[in-house]
């Protein structure tokens, strides 16, 4: 059910047909209780093998958090599926039940349209991620510190990501706002175009603007700045948070368990991000900072009967 609705929505953009593989929701109704244990062995009991649809958009930070919560599911016995999608439709697929659950919500601001919508549909099972910010972003060579001061650098281009998403959106409303940039465009690509744009500017030391969030690789790779905004467009530091289908605490009470513990800091999820820039497949970065940090783990696990 829930591939097919994604195609009827016509939803594809950026993404590989190796990521299209998404399974039909979670098994419903029987609940998920079983043993608790330390081995791997004992621990996939909890799971049973039901399913738990986790949704995401294709930002670093949402690949490296969905994947850890991911991780840390699949070790306890769920067979999860996790599938990357437009931001709307993200939240759309959470409200309708076609998803379990996300740990991407970036609130007050950039998903506030969404939020608006879907929010009354959906549980919020609170803060995943504190001091979230997105922002206009530029090399610290570049001498500019404030959007007002923004006159003819970077051909008068704001370099974004995917349109739709919440940082993009400010900057359009930015251009609008602040009369210097009457002139400038929002050109929109992807995460990943605007990461290797950014990258290509900085190696010829070019001037570049771009769309920018923290937590995020390339403040770790690179002397970054964000431009002041005087005028608030893009509001004050931001969470991370995590929404869940209604019915998943009754369906699958241990899922839901392990979800709505996961937290997590800036420095935990930008060492995965960065491990994964570095070349490390996803999967293999998760399942490392899994094992390095059984700590917090256990943190999240702790009420799994």
């Amino acid at each position: 059910m829930f591939k097919l609705n994604w195609k009827r929505l016509g939803i594809a953009t950026g993404l590989s047909l190796s990521l299209f593989a998404a399974g039909c929701g979670s098994d419903g109704g029987s609940g998920d209780s079983g043993s608790e244990g330390g081995s791997d062995g004992e621990a996939a009991k909890v799971g049973e093998g039901k399913e738990v649809e986790l949704a995401y958009v294709e930002w670093d930070t949402e690949v490296a958090s969905t994947n850890v919560l991911g991780k840390v599911l699949k070790d306890l016995g769920y067979d999860v599926e996790m599938t990357p999608l437009d931001n709307s439709v993200m939240w759309e697929a959470v409200a309708t039940g076609e998803a379990d659950a996300m740990v991407a919500a970036w609130l007050p601001g950039t998903h506030a349209t969404q939020y608006e919508e879907y929010s009354d549909q959906m549980e919020e099972l609170g803060v995943n991620l504190e001091g979230a910010k997105i922002g206009a972003v530029v090399p610290k060579y570049m001498d500019v510190n404030s959007l007002a001061d923004l006159d003819s650098q970077a051909d008068q281009t704001i370099t974004g990501i995917e349109p739709g998403a919440g940082v993009v959106a400010a900057t359009e409303e930015a251009v609008k706002t602040y009369e210097n940039l009457s002139d400038w465009e929002v050109k929109t690509s992807s995460s990943g175009a605007m990461a290797t744009a950014l990258g290509e500017a900085i190696e010829n030391e070019e001037e570049i603007v771009v769309t920018g969030w923290s937590p995020h690789w390339k403040f770790q790779k690179y002397d970054l700045k964000y431009l002041e905004d005087p005028k608030g467009v893009y509001g004050d530091a931001e969470t991370i948070e995590t929404m869940a289908r209604k019915g998943l605490k009754e369906d699958l009470p241990n899922a839901y368990k392990v979800i709505d513990a996961f937290k997590w800091s800036s420095a935990d999820i930008e060492s995965v991000m960065l491990s994964v820039q570095n070349g490390t497949p996803v999967e293999e970065a998760a399942a490392t900072w899994v094992e390095e940090n059984q700590d917090k783990v256990d943190e999240w696990t702790s009420g799994v009967e």
